[in-house]
């Protein structure tokens, strides 16, 4: 038994000392708690225990529509927006895990494009009388940084209506509510690093000039297109006060 030991205790030596080479680096703070689990499910926990309720709902109180927007990404840097944006894709949940989002994120001349080719289809439908306000609203779009625009892919839905016939019909609005969040998180969380932003549905109105201009995918269908740049001015429309629906409206508990 002694001897069984003693080969157990030499068979793991090497191991041992691999595995402090390939980890050694300079003592910090952050180094200083032993033993520390860095698995995703820990890292996630500790993530976790620095956030709360208070402060996730801040930032949702602070999610406003800003119409006034410039050029500029203020602080932030097209990877830090395409950071958030891929984070989000990931991380929201959709229904079997199906992932039907899909996102095409435009920066510069392709921001301006997307808004030029809207103001392009409206132009050929919109009344003339109608026409200056449009464009002056297209163009309060085209005033941003970039474009967020957020897709759903059929070819997903199809399939899992195939693989799950029995749930074929709500598919299609399950992807929705999937998209939904995706809106909400990324709108959220780009509000949340100072910029503005505000949500548009030129779809399916451009839907087909964006397809070929970006290269997207047949099956992609266009949800909505999410408007980014600094903010020029507050939330809302101009003079007019933010008001909610009393609690006695909107909410039923029962139980508490």
């Amino acid at each position: 038994m002694n001897a069984l030991r003693t080969a157990l205790s030499r068979s793991r030596l090497p191991l041992l000392r691999s595995s402090a080479v390939i980890t050694a680096k300079p003592i910090t703070a952050a180094h200083r708690r032993p033993f520390a689990s860095t698995t995703p499910a820990a890292t996630a926990t500790a993530a976790m225990s620095k956030l709360s309720a208070d402060t996730v709902l801040e930032h949702v109180r602070n999610r406003r529509t800003y119409y006034g927007l410039t050029k500029s990404l203020g602080d932030l840097t097209p990877a830090r927006v395409e950071e958030i944006v891929k984070e989000s894709l990931k991380h929201v949940p959709s229904s079997f895990n199906s992932q039907s989002n899909r996102v095409v994120v435009l920066f510069g001349a392709h921001h301006d494009k997307l808004w030029d080719l809207t103001a392009e289809t409206l132009r050929a439908i919109v009344p003339a009388e109608q026409w200056p306000s449009t464009e002056q609203r297209i163009a309060g779009f085209k005033a941003g940084a970039a474009s967020v625009l957020f897709f759903e892919d059929d070819a997903v839905v199809r399939h899992m209506q195939e693989q799950f016939a029995i749930y074929a019909d709500r598919f299609a609005p399950w992807a929705g509510h999937s998209s939904a969040m995706l809106q909400l998180v990324v709108w959220t969380a780009l509000e949340a690093e100072g910029l503005g932003a505000n949500l548009q549905h030129y779809n399916p109105l451009i839907d087909d000039k964006v397809r070929k201009e970006w290269e997207v995918p047949e099956t992609w269908r266009l949800t909505a297109q999410l408007v980014v740049g600094a903010r020029n001015g507050g939330p809302g429309a101009p003079g007019q006060e933010k008001t909610f629906k009393p609690f006695s409206e909107t909410y039923k508990s029962y139980g508490a």
